[in-house]
């Protein structure tokens, strides 16, 4: 494999939840006119599956790239039936929709997938007062559940927390959850698009029929998981100075992290796992490698092959570079080591996510 930077074609969808947020404040360019709820930024679900725009491999989809070279480009030993995570921007202008998704065993045994939906929202911008709702109150009986979402008070059996910008929300499948309004995050999660909605319309605010309503409540409490209440988290910091990285979630699927660069930082050869960076900040990044170098502008992403070797990010003329980076992480290697090494108490740790420790 050519080992550099992959960046992708990306996903439009238009939900009713979304106004222009992406485009006007992170400054994407080229999305369509209207309602711009989200863009999948990398993606290889099904139709959804995204383009190379540049260099050799330019034409060829992501999907193609992952069967062809699954050591060089998502790490060495790994093989999987596509690329496994996927990034997204989204724009909760309106609040989001009350739902979940299937963890693992239910997607496998329900739907036929290879997998759930493990996700987390890392909150770039929220307007005072923004909210989350998300797991469900302890003790809280079906009967219960079902007069709060039939009377639309979500709130009096789903925990509510305050968000604020650089604030992460860990939240695995089968954990019921909605945010908003006025919200933009950008969102890592397994390559998946189950869910289960208990509002009474679509996610174009199309208005469901009493029966159709009735079922998909049904349908949820039968995913619905109990056994964990996502909360805002800062994160823990790695390294401050002048280059500062904060670790926000971890888990088995996935972990994020939030650079924020005022001189050239330097990341190491990690051949048995890709990294993905998206441009969260307000200028172009550079990103130099082996074999050259690539500008990462204003909210867009790129794949960094497991076979990049080492690449260093350089900030553009303002001085400062703010970005996430996502990854699937060895726990062990990656998350406890260095944040024990860092003086963190394995509850800390924990906080984070799914992380044994």
């Amino acid at each position: 494999m050519e080992a550099y930077p992959i960046k992708l074609s990306y996903h439009v969808r238009d939900y009713y939840f979304g106004e222009r947020l992406i485009p006007e404040m992170l400054g994407k360019k080229d999305v369509p006119d209207g309602v711009v709820a989200e863009t999948w930024e990398i993606s290889d679900y099904r139709e959804t599956t995204g383009k190379v725009v540049s260099g050799p491999y330019a034409g060829r989809t992501l999907h193609e790239l992952v069967e062809e070279f699954p050591d060089e480009l998502v790490g060495k030993g790994w093989r999987g039936p596509h690329f496994p995570l996927l990034i997204k921007f989204l724009d909760a202008s309106h609040m989001l929709p009350v739902h979940l998704h299937a963890d693992d065993e239910t997607a496998r045994e329900k739907h036929g997938e290879p997998h759930g939906k493990t996700e987390a929202w890392h909150i770039l911008w929220a307007a005072e007062g923004a909210t989350i709702l998300a797991g469900v109150e302890e003790n809280a009986s079906r009967k219960a559940l079902i007069e709060a979402f039939k009377a639309q008070d979500y709130g009096a059996v789903m925990p509510r927390h305050g968000i604020r910008a650089g604030d992460t929300v860990y939240v695995p499948g089968g954990i019921l959850h909605t945010f908003g309004p006025d919200t933009l995050i950008l969102e890592v999660q397994q390559t998946s698009d189950l869910g289960q909605f208990v509002m009474p319309f679509d996610l174009y605010g199309n208005e469901l029929s009493e029966e159709e309503w009735d079922a998909n409540i049904e349908a949820t409490l039968d995913e619905l998981k109990t056994d964990y209440f996502p909360l805002p988290k800062p994160g823990l910091v790695i390294e401050g100075y002048a280059n500062r990285r904060v670790l926000c979630c971890a888990g088995p699927h996935f972990a994020l992290e939030r650079w924020t660069l005022t001189e050239t930082y330097t990341e190491p050869s990690h051949p048995r796992r890709f990294f993905t960076l998206s441009n969260v900040g307000g200028e172009p990044v550079e990103l130099e490698y082996g074999g050259g170098s690539e500008t990462l502008g204003r909210a867009e992403s790129c794949i960094l092959p497991a076979a990049i070797g080492e690449m260093r990010v350089v900030p553009g003329p303002g001085g400062e570079a703010s970005l996430v980076a996502c990854y699937v992480p060895d726990l062990e290697l990656d998350v406890v080591e260095p944040l024990r090494g860092a003086g963190y108490s394995d509850e800390e740790i924990l906080a984070l996510g799914e992380v044994n420790v």
